[in-house]
């Protein structure tokens, strides 16, 4: 998959899947429409991307199907200059795709179409945000502690009062766990477990301690951790296509530069071009025939249509 927001994207107004979608292009490069047509939108649209997912063909085969699928009117490349609210700016090549063949006027008139919209709702960066989630790190008052239950101390109590099995050197009074209690209540409220308390205050003690609680305010006052950062989210910034220009498949040459025919500049048209027919021959059978014909033996030559449509008048038909 491409990175997000880039990648193959549906042109719209598909036909159905049928099996003559792709018929009038070569062997290889109907076998390669097929294998594009069925990605999923946002796949990587680089002929190298596309080489290495599928086993049958190499780059340079890929490279020059795509390029013959781009001038049957299935594929185009156009790079979008999106205006973002805060006038930040930003040019950003898309690869749209129509399983259904269109002509050069009809992607000519999709690319105008691209001018002005409003690409706000797209949630991609690198097109219409910027990063949608920062982190902050505000002054906030930490949440209330719970108030213990009469009939049963809370943790952060018996946090304290379980120093004393943790090290004897820390032996707090009930008065002590008490005062200390809110202070280790806020240290559970920013992530903190028990055994963290237990080891901040019994890490490191001197020999003897002389005031465990004037210790334990000390470590829970200067040892606290860091307030947890707030996340939220940012309005969303108003983004809008401002300009659009066609560019090349193959090279990504635009039409600033060099001329674009059908999806390709001059040079990668040439190359293209130069591997043989873009389609399949049509068989005779399904060539029209000529409308004039001499009869046998006749000097006069009839229009065999005009003659239909004047026999068809004559019988009431038309």
């Amino acid at each position: 998959m491409a990175k997000t927001g880039y990648g193959k994207r549906p042109a719209g107004d598909e036909d159905p899947h049928a099996d003559p979608d792709f018929a009038h292009l070569s062997p290889r490069d109907r076998e390669i429409a097929v294998f594009v047509d069925h990605l999923e939108a946002g796949h990587a649209m680089g002929y190298k991307a596309i080489a290495a997912a599928q086993p049958l063909y190499g780059q340079q085969a890929v490279r020059s199907s795509l390029g013959r699928i781009t001038l049957a009117g299935h594929l185009r490349w156009i790079k979008e200059h999106i205006t973002v609210e805060d006038d930040s700016m930003r040019w950003v090549t898309r690869t749209y795709w129509s399983r259904t063949r269109r002509s050069t006027e009809w992607w000519e008139d999709f690319a105008q179409e691209r001018h002005g919209k409003d690409v706000t709702e797209y949630h991609m960066p690198g097109l219409a945000r910027v990063e949608d989630i920062e982190e902050q790190a505000p002054e906030t008052e930490p949440p209330e502690p719970d108030a213990p239950a009469a009939e049963q101390p809370s943790v952060a109590y018996r946090t304290l009062a379980e120093l004393r099995d943790a090290d004897p050197r820390m032996p707090l009074s009930d008065g002590d766990c008490r005062s200390l209690e809110s202070l280790a209540l806020e240290w559970l409220s920013l992530g903190a477990t028990p055994h963290d308390i237990t080891r901040a205050l019994t890490a490191g003690l001197p020999p003897v301690v002389d005031n465990p609680g004037g210790l334990a305010r000390n470590r829970l006052e200067n040892k606290m951790p860091p307030k947890k950062a707030k996340i939220r989210q940012k309005a969303a910034r108003r983004a809008r296509v401002t300009r659009v220009i066609t560019a090349c498949g193959l090279c990504d040459a635009d039409e600033r530069t060099v001329e674009i025919v059908s999806g390709l500049c001059r040079e990668c048209l040439e190359l293209c071009e130069a591997e043989g027919p873009l389609y399949e021959p049509v068989p005779e059978t399904f060539l029209p025939g000529p409308r004039a014909v001499g009869l046998p033996g006749a000097d006069e030559v009839i229009d065999v249509t005009d003659r239909v449509d004047a026999l068809r008048r004559a019988a009431g038909l038309l």
